[in-house]
């Protein structure tokens, strides 16, 4: 028995899978519909159009494959462009990278990075998650040592994400390392991809966040050097479809733009080590502002030149220096 035959329709298919008043209420918002007229189609009470069970497709993708086939029994050649949506979807549209490049010719030195890698995460994210079924899309960044001089661990800096996540990067500041997937990532420079966070086993490290079912990731290059990463987190297991890994990587290419060359590494450079937990970091990094605040008072009194940006960096120096100090202490 094929797996299509365990279902009589598409409508049973759905009322296996909206099986809780949560999942229900989510189908029902992806589709645009109240609960009760979720309720009339999986009765059959109501023969919704094609372009309105589209959706679908994009918010249930572990059951994609067989969703197609039954809606296709019912529907027939309604749904035979969803291969060809499949295939557009690995493409960044052309008029979206003349529009790259006519920011960065335009935009001044000063803010170029940031805004380049915001009109670029913004992108990503409408295409990757059209349904807004949930995602968080973060730009993950070498910490460098100007001391060590060494890539020890990273940070995000930047990200847009859709609910549950916020549409802008606001949670605390943390450093990212060996244990998570954005550690292999760089320290390999190859992508990597999680696809379902509950399975419990995984070829590749992970320290997962609350909502986040499946994970990937790019790394951003410059020939052999290495920036960081695109780090992408779904609120939906196996969401990552070789065409949305195409798309990453596409994106994670064209983020390379948004960095100066001293901001890319040599793998040589790169030494990622394994960083505490949240809560240990949580306590360091509340006395962020403090340490910016003397940095800058110290530098003032011995007349060293010395801006914010600057001074913020020495302040993730200090912190991280304390963080692997104490991880080793406990090993």
């Amino acid at each position: 028995m094929t797996e299509r035959e365990h279902f009589e329709d598409w409508r049973a298919l759905l009322k296996s899978v909206v099986n809780t008043a949560q999942e229900k209420q989510r189908i029902a918002d992806v589709l645009g519909i109240s609960l009760q007229a979720l309720t009339r189609w999986l009765n059959g009470e109501v023969r919704p159009r094609p372009q309105s069970l589209r959706p679908l497709l994009d918010a249930l993708p572990e059951y994609r494959a067989v969703l197609l086939s039954l809606l296709k029994v019912e529907y027939g050649n309604a749904f035979d462009d969803s291969v060809a949506a499949d295939e557009a979807l690995e493409e960044i549209p052309s008029s979206f990278y003349e529009r790259v490049l006519h920011a960065y010719g335009e935009l001044p030195s000063p803010m170029r990075g940031w805004s380049m890698c915001d009109l670029i995460l913004q992108q990503a994210l409408r295409q990757l998650d059209p349904r807004r079924v949930g995602m968080e899309i973060t730009v993950v960044r070498c910490m460098y040592h100007t001391e060590k001089r060494k890539v020890r661990s990273l940070r995000e800096t930047m990200g847009r994400g859709t609910p549950p996540w916020s549409n802008t990067l606001e949670r605390p500041p943390v450093l990212l390392g060996a244990e998570a997937l954005v550690g292999y990532i760089v320290t390999s420079g190859r992508a990597a991809a999680i696809q379902n966070a509950e399975e419990g086993q995984s070829l590749y490290p992970a320290r997962w966040m609350e909502g986040e079912r499946s994970a990937a990731g790019h790394p951003i290059t410059r020939g052999a050097a290495i920036a960081g990463c695109l780090h992408v987190s779904c609120s939906r297991p196996n969401y990552f479809t070789s065409g949305r890994l195409a798309l990453i990587r596409g994106y994670a290419e064209l983020m390379a733009i948004a960095f100066e060359p001293q901001e890319f590494y040599r793998p040589e450079d790169i030494e990622i080590h394994v960083m505490p937990s949240y809560d240990r970091q949580r306590q360091a990094f509340a006395t962020f502002r403090q340490r910016v605040s003397r940095i800058l008072i110290q530098a003032t009194r011995e007349r060293v030149q010395m801006d914010i940006v600057r001074a913020e960096q020495l302040a993730w120096q200090q912190i991280e220096d304390e963080l692997l100090a104490a991880e080793f202490l406990e090993h």
